[in-house]
């Protein structure tokens, strides 16, 4: 089978303005970044509002493997065979990053043929989106500093500066730095660091604002370090929240592309979901609602992570909540989550499935709790056997689950027709969960912030409880004598376990969560809690995938994915 990137740069796409077309958008609507790309005007949401919201359905997964899930693939393949079966679809999706993309993860355009286009745009520098997250939060970091050179009016303690630089890439050097060395003349020396711009507090904001108004009153909360005596200092205090939000203004309007079949979709913000929410953003999202009949979206990794966050941050911020969840996972990942390794995934092996299906029954019983329908997807390969296959059918027969094969990468639509139909029809039989009385929450916001966490923690990912950092501890009361507390959790942790510890696959027992920090994020509106040893700037691979990649005199990209 050819690549994902030769299957993308054979097919013949659609102008952009017909894609709008399909959703009623006129030339005056959209806002051209080339022939096959736009942004969705300001004016447009004026006119769709008050238009009836459509069905959203949210894909997630399992906790990925190596052996690949293919949860953005589903995703993609899904919207397109919504419209093989004759409805009105249309994708909410993430921007992918660079810094995977020319990691370890490789592209985020889906694969084979089921792919969001162009895609060597999409996972290149696409419409600027995180180049001007990248530029406002480093704006906002350039104003701290300078601040304090001139003067120090606000008596900001350079060592309680908590805002650090960003870049978009994988870039392990930069975690732990210091800065302004060099004399007087170059600043205030201090140790400082970059994070990934995917787990900035800005694309959390971009991402969670319901407009430009929202974004700046956001940005002007966002908390960048603490007084001399212990108090908070905000950005609006630096004068910054114009500036800042001059560099949103076309980045706060939503991308429109085309899957390659030509199914409008809308591809906005992109926060990792081991270190940040993990959601599309919501501007996108009630876009998309007004905009179709069907809306298919996905959290990023596995339940536990993405979907956890999708339903207890993102929801409860843009007032939705999804009719129904897909839940993906391969035979393969279930056989790695049984014990077997990458090398050896092509033999059968159905005992290693029994004991990787404890997985794939953790994320369904984690997304019953929200008490929304949920359909498996089996992402199909030809080494899997028809006993292996059975096996999980059998096993979600017994969980009241209805299960379909997908074959989307090699088939595109048509190989998510049953999938599409399956979802289809737990949509008619299940009462709607629009209205707020129907949506299930995990936690309060009221409570402490150790009693949701705990919750978190205990309830999905199955821990027996969870430890405090004498760090978090102090931070703990900090955000409580500031009166902060009453906030969504965001949890960062590795998305390999359950657990914060990426060695223990498959259904952990036993363990606990520790929490080494916690983030007060003000301007999103929660708080992150750093679990494990997850790390807010990725390092590269022995073997990056940026190995592969290259460029001809004619332009022609191989190796992207």
């Amino acid at each position: 089978m050819k690549t994902s990137v030769e299957i993308a740069q054979e097919c013949e796409l659609q102008p952009i303005a017909k894609i709008a077309e399909q959703l009623n958008l006129t030339d005056d609507d959209i806002e051209l970044y080339g022939k096959y790309k736009a942004k969705i005007a300001r004016h447009v949401w004026d006119c769709i509002k008050n238009n009836k919201n459509a069905k959203l359905i949210l894909v997630t997964a399992i906790n990925p493997t190596p052996a690949g899930e293919g949860k953005t693939t589903t995703s993609i393949g899904l919207a397109d065979a919504f419209r093989h079966i004759g409805k009105k679809s249309i994708l909410a999706l993430r921007e992918p990053s660079l810094g995977p993309c020319f990691g370890i993860k490789g592209g985020a355009a889906g694969g084979g043929y089921a792919q969001v286009a162009p895609m060597e745009d999409i996972n290149l520098h696409f419409t600027g989106d995180f180049h001007a997250i990248t530029s406002a939060h480093n704006l906002l970091a350039a104003l701290v500093d300078n601040h304090i050179q001139q003067g120090n009016d606000l008596n900001i303690d350079p060592r309680r500066i908590t805002w650090k630089r960003v870049l978009d890439m994988n870039d392990r050097a930069l975690r732990d730095i210091v800065i302004g060395l060099g004399g007087r003349a170059n600043g205030v020396p201090r140790e400082s660091g970059f994070d990934i711009t995917v787990a900035s507090e800005m694309m959390a904001i971009l991402c969670l604002s319901d407009n430009l108004d929202d974004l700046k009153k956001r940005l002007g909360n966002i908390i960048i370090g603490y007084t001399y005596d212990g108090k908070p200092v905000k950005a609006e205090q630096l004068k910054a929240t114009g500036a800042l939000t001059l560099l949103f203004k076309d980045a706060i309007k939503p991308n429109l592309v085309q899957t390659l079949e030509g199914t409008p979709a809308l591809i906005h913000g992109g926060p990792f979901a081991n270190i940040a929410h993990g959601c599309n953003s919501v501007i996108a999202t009630k876009h998309a609602l007004k905009l179709a009949d069907y809306v298919i979206t996905e959290a990023g990794f596995g339940a536990d992570l993405g979907a956890e966050k999708f339903l207890d941050i993102k929801c409860r911020f843009a007032d939705i909540y999804p009719d129904a969840a897909v839940i993906v996972a391969t035979i393969r990942a279930l056989k790695m989550h049984g014990g077997v390794a990458k090398d050896d995934l092509l033999t059968p092996n159905l005992e290693a499935v029994k004991r990787g299906f404890e997985n794939l029954q953790t994320h369904i019983s984690n997304m019953r709790r929200y008490e929304i329908p949920i359909v498996v997807a089996i992402n199909h390969f030809p080494t899997d056997t028809k006993e292996e296959f059975d096996y999980v059918v059998q096993q979600c027969d017994m969980l009241c689950v209805p299960i379909a094969l997908s074959s989307v990468y090699s088939d595109g639509g048509k190989g998510g027709v049953e999938l599409a139909k399956k979802v289809e029809e737990i949509l008619n039989k299940t009462k709607s969960s629009k209205s707020p009385e129907n949506r299930k929450f995990l936690y309060d916001t009221n409570n402490s912030i150790e009693n949701k966490i705990k919750t978190i923690a205990e309830n999905i990912y199955g821990a027996s409880g969870v430890d405090f950092s004498d760090i978090a501890k102090k931070q703990l009361k900090e955000i409580e004598k500031l009166n902060m507390d009453k906030m969504p959790i965001c949890m960062a942790k590795t998305q390999y376990s359950l657990s914060d510890d990426a060695s223990k696959i498959g259904r952990p027992t036993n363990f606990k969560i520790m929490i080494r920090e916690l983030r007060l994020s003000a301007g999103a509106g929660f708080i992150v809690a750093l679990a494990g040893s997850i790390m807010t700037m990725p390092g590269l691979p022995k073997h990056p995938a940026a190995e592969k990649m290259d460029i001809d005199i004619n332009g022609k990209i191989t190796g992207l994915f």
